[in-house]
């Protein structure tokens, strides 16, 4: 079972049960109270405007970024990359907002600009500069906005992992169209947050790892169950939902991005397909360098990493920080 059908599923119970609601949103609660005690916040926070940050910082050399995927957290970053990195670079990496220990964005944002302009804002009070700002799937989709809304902290340098950064055809999965908006995040989130299991969120990366295998000890390290609480589920619902029209928007001022730019994408990507987003963006950007990895899907940052590392450091050189 897919998890729409299963959200689907769901909902329909929860609608024949009535007043299970009361009963549903006790039972979230308590998972996200297992979740946060399991897995505290690991790093430090920084306020901007009211609103909390959440970062780890680590390493020396010139300042690199890492931004976490949809529904992920900063220990995607430090599972196994950032430590790979620390010897050449001061390695800072956020929770985005709404996700792991970063509050949402106020007023229910959920733009890429207003997410990136944030993370400017949180890196710049830390006392990052001219950093080379790598993102990973959404997270690259911040990162180019970044580099389209240079306001507080221009880049040096982007590095696009795996990032969808074009309109893709058709519309996105039901399920984002569920959690996006205000009554489907109402009756369907809670029910995600309550009941779905953790043999089904290890099936679910199996998918997502997919051609590779999950690496050992991650989803442990990771924390899935914090991805499940209901801000969360919420946050990236609508996230997601206004993703692609953002896209639309965006791609007439990639052209004017002139500052170095390396594309990282897998050739097996089924999630973000290369031929969608990476090959085409490598035309319109004016100096942007591709790298297609042979056997990849969708987490080359996982499955080959020492490809994205390559590509930091090529895009370290390229500005003339290393």
């Amino acid at each position: 079972m897919t998890l729409t059908k299963l959200v689907v599923s769901l909902v329909a119970a929860v609608a024949l049960l009535g007043g299970a609601g009361i009963y549903v949103n006790h039972l979230a609660s308590a998972r996200e109270a297992a979740a946060e005690a399991a897995y505290p916040a690991s790093g430090q926070f920084v306020s901007v405007g009211g609103t909390k940050v959440h970062y780890e910082i680590a390493g020396s050399g010139p300042d690199l970024i890492l931004i976490h995927g949809a529904l992920g957290n900063l220990r995607d970053m430090t599972f196994a990359l950032r430590d790979q990195l620390t010897p050449n670079y001061r390695v800072i990496v956020f929770d985005r907002p709404g996700f792991g220990y970063s509050d949402p964005l106020p007023n229910s944002e959920a733009s890429l600009a207003a997410q990136a302009l944030l993370l400017q804002a949180a890196a710049k009070q830390i006392g990052v500069t001219n950093p080379i700002v790598m993102g990973q799937s959404f997270g690259g989709a911040v990162a180019i906005s970044w580099g389209l809304h240079p306001d507080v902290l221009p880049p040096a340098a982007l590095v696009l992992v795996s990032a969808p950064t074009l309109p893709w055809p058709g519309t996105i999965d039901i399920l984002y169209r569920v959690t996006g908006n205000s009554v489907g995040a109402a009756l369907a989130v809670p029910l995600l947050t309550a009941f779905v299991t953790d043999a089904y969120l290890e099936k679910s990366l199996e998918g997502i790892f997919a051609p590779a295998t999950v690496p050992d000890g991650y989803q442990k390290f990771v924390g899935a169950g914090l991805t499940l609480r209901r801000s969360s589920l919420r946050a990236n619902g609508k996230q997601v939902d206004i993703l692609r029209d953002q896209l639309v928007a965006m791609q007439a001022r990639y052209a004017s991005l002139a500052l170095p730019i390396e594309l990282v994408h897998g050739d097996l990507d089924i999630s973000v397909p290369p031929n969608v987003h990476a090959r085409p963006l490598s035309e319109i950007l004016p100096n942007a360098n591709l790298t297609i990895v042979i056997g990849a899907g969708h987490l080359p940052h996982h499955s080959h990493a020492d490809a994205v590392i390559a590509a930091i450091d090529r895009a370290a050189t390229r500005a003339q920080l290393r």
